[in-house]
């Protein structure tokens, strides 16, 4: 018999999340880290993000990723608005970027392309015209609701990336791109596993990822930044492609968005995959 779920209490838990929060911005993180403990006790599967919130502020271990049911909530909510806030307020253009690169390096046409967090297809509006089929999924399901509505993709689904490259069906691709994937995401074995066992040999793996200066990381491969984003570091995401079999055909250095005005330092990243 399947264990039935434990009613969240909605209303203590706004009371436990808005004291965190104004604990967090009073800059009283001790307190507000023990503050968002409530709230995941009110709520273990996290739709506000807490076990992140912790981390951003030092006081905790950087979870292996965002909580899908957070991420999930984060962009139902700014769906509507999804796009005039990361393209016109936070100048958010790495879509645009990967048909650049793609451009310059003079690759594809492609057969069949997996747009991974595809979110309003923004990705898929700037890859449409060279690629035969395309097929995109996303947490949020407002989001995919949208995409469809712009007719760009073939085949869309609401799943979890690493879950669908476990059981997707409808490989393989000969492009597979994740952009604004990475920073809800740490630990990266899983999803770049699972993307090289949907690409033959000579693939390509486009993506973009956040990333701090090494003295904030620390030594560390990924850790939450002050913007509840996972950061990571480069020799990490080097390490990791390589285990995956992969060869970075390009890693260049990118600012990937505005935050408070001040520019968001990442990567863009070019792979290939080299065994079979």
């Amino acid at each position: 018999m399947a264990k039935k779920k434990k009613k969240i209490d909605e209303t203590a838990l706004a009371a436990a999340y808005n004291e965190a929060l104004a604990l967090e911005k009073a800059g009283d993180f001790d307190k507000a880290a023990k503050a968002y403990q409530k709230v995941l006790a009110l709520d273990p599967e996290d739709h506000g993000g807490a076990a992140v919130r912790i981390a951003s502020m030092g006081l905790g271990d950087a979870p292996p990723k965002a909580p899908d049911a957070y991420v999930e909530t984060l962009f139902d909510q700014h769906a509507a608005a999804f796009e005039d806030i990361l393209v016109d307020q936070l100048e958010y253009c790495v879509p645009l970027m990967v048909r650049e690169r793609i451009d310059t390096l003079k690759l594809g046409p492609f057969k069949k392309l997996l747009d991974l967090g595809c979110g309003t297809g923004l990705t898929g509006g700037a890859l449409r015209d060279i690629c035969g089929e395309m097929v995109g999924l996303d947490l949020s399901e407002k989001m995919v609701e949208m995409a469809h509505e712009k007719d760009l993709y073939e085949t869309l689904y609401v799943a979890e990336a690493a879950d669908f490259l476990e059981d997707n069906e409808d490989g393989p691709f000969d492009i597979v791109t994740a952009t604004d994937v990475l920073p809800y995401v740490g630990f990266l074995e899983e999803l770049f596993f699972g993307v090289a066992d949907n690409l033959e040999k000579g693939d390509l793996f486009l993506f973009s990822s956040e990333t701090l200066p090494d003295a904030v990381l620390n030594g560390r491969d990924f850790m939450v930044g002050p913007h509840q984003r996972f950061a990571h570091a480069e020799s990490y995401v080097r390490k990791v492609l390589a285990s995956a079999g992969f060869e970075v055909a390009e890693l260049g250095g990118i600012t990937v968005r505005l935050e408070d005005g001040e520019p968001i330092p990442g990567h863009l990243v070019v792979a290939r995959k080299i065994l079979v």
